[in-house]
């Protein structure tokens, strides 16, 4: 079985850091052309002007703050524009932890807007290209809280449980047009926000809870997700694939 994205335009949202940046990176190596979001200007100006510098003419970077109506309606007419996208993997996304009695209406839209809004956008986008060229495949980055919770994550939790109805409900609209849409939901993965946000023995403690014993890396996730977005896959949709090493078994 071979993986191959050539010839295929990918889009990656969240795609600075961590997962969304795993992914990108094993995509380009398996010949896709790239369009990558980030959401701060700065930092996408410096990423296309290192990309150019190195001649990888394989990815175009869009900025786009999906907090901002105005950058996300931008972004969506751009995208709107395009003559294929073959794949598209929304992964950005952000997190407020409050207690459900202490949290903000203000913090609900926002995790809202980027980690629901915005795939649901998206999805309604690039579905009608994908439509036109009667091929697509579509993954949302999900994640274990979104299957489960845990204190302080019901912001976070509300939006994640959405983003898998997102998932089936827009499966079961595009599977006869053979865009196939599925889920991944990661555990604990060391990334570099994961380093800054937890202490060792924090990790060490997190970690002795997953039956495996470890956190992922960012690499077993991108795997599984290469696999869904691509053509070896042709029967699996509507499905939220949960990668964890068994912690939401225990």
């Amino acid at each position: 079985m071979k993986i191959d994205f050539k010839g295929q335009t990918v889009l990656v949202t969240g795609a600075t850091r961590g997962i969304g940046k795993q992914i990108a990176d094993d995509l380009e190596a398996l010949g896709a052309s790239l369009i990558l979001t980030g959401s701060k200007k700065a930092q996408i100006a410096g990423l296309m002007k290192k990309a150019k510098g190195s001649g990888k003419v394989s990815r175009q970077w869009l900025a786009v703050d999906f907090l901002n109506k105005e950058s996300t309606r931008r972004f969506l007419e751009k995208i709107g524009s395009l003559k294929r996208v073959d794949v598209c993997i929304n992964c950005a996304g952000i997190n407020r932890i409050n207690s459900v009695e202490e949290t903000l209406p203000e913090d609900w839209r926002d995790i809202a807007a980027v980690n629901l809004e915005a795939p649901y956008l998206i999805t309604r986008a690039v579905s009608r290209i994908m439509k036109k060229n009667g091929y697509g495949r579509i993954v949302n980055i999900a994640s274990i809280f979104g299957v489960i919770s845990k204190a302080g994550r019901s912001l976070y939790s509300m939006s994640k449980f959405g983003l898998r109805g997102l998932t089936v409900s827009s499966a079961i609209d595009l599977a006869p047009y053979n865009i196939l849409v599925n889920a991944v939901s990661p555990g604990f993965v060391m990334t570099e926000l994961t380093r800054r946000i937890l202490k060792q023995d924090e990790m060490k403690t997190l970690a002795r809870q997953v039956p495996v014993g470890r956190f992922a890396q960012p690499g077993e996730i991108s795997k599984a997700v290469l696999y869904l977005a691509s053509d070896q896959n042709t029967y699996i949709t509507g499905q939220n694939l949960v990668i964890d090493g068994g912690f939401v078994n225990v």
